[in-house]
């Protein structure tokens, strides 16, 4: 599966210009969504969600940019304030992609594991927990605080749906 779109997506991902791992963190939870909508009776909600992670992926650029920007201004306290803002506001997309990926769980939650939709709820289970983990990170690296609470939960909410798949569909 390679198409031009993904194939420049990638080069950009590499580049030094790019956004990087706080972007690709709420593309892991549209990503999920999607997969949810394929699963899920609730279609739309999942729909919504995924659009709603791409937007996310956006706040998260836009952060990275001002962030960047602010880093790059001349030394004094005028850029440390500016830094400083610029590392604040970047926490706030993080955390939304976290409650984001929450809700993703919990549309993959009431998806009961068979055969035909396994895999897909093992990659949801295993890209909400990249993108919690990831986010969680990112709101360590730019408040210096602990990762929220949300973020553990979302581990364990992934770990029990895949076990619960293993149980369902993997022969003993």
């Amino acid at each position: 599966m390679r198409d031009q779109i993904m194939t420049d997506f990638l080069k950009a991902l590499a580049s030094d210009a790019s956004p990087g791992g706080g972007a690709t963190a709420a593309l892991h939870v549209a990503q999920a969504a999607a997969l949810v909508g394929r699963a899920s009776a609730d279609g739309r909600a999942a729909g919504a969600l995924s659009m709603h992670a791409l937007r996310l992926a956006e706040k998260d650029a836009h952060a990275a940019a001002t962030l960047t920007r602010a880093r790059r201004q001349p030394p004094g306290d005028a850029r440390e304030l500016a830094v400083a803002e610029a590392r604040r506001r970047a926490c706030a997309p993080a955390a939304e992609v976290i409650t984001a990926a929450t809700a993703v769980l919990d549309l993959a939650e009431r998806v009961p594991p068979d055969a035909l939709v396994a895999t897909d709820l093992a990659a949801v289970a295993e890209a909400v927990r990249a993108a919690a983990v990831t986010a969680g990170l990112s709101i360590e690296i730019h408040s210096g605080a602990a990762a929220p609470p949300e973020v553990a939960a979302v581990e364990e909410r992934a770990d029990r749906l895949t076990a619960s798949i293993r149980a369902v569909v993997v022969p003993a």
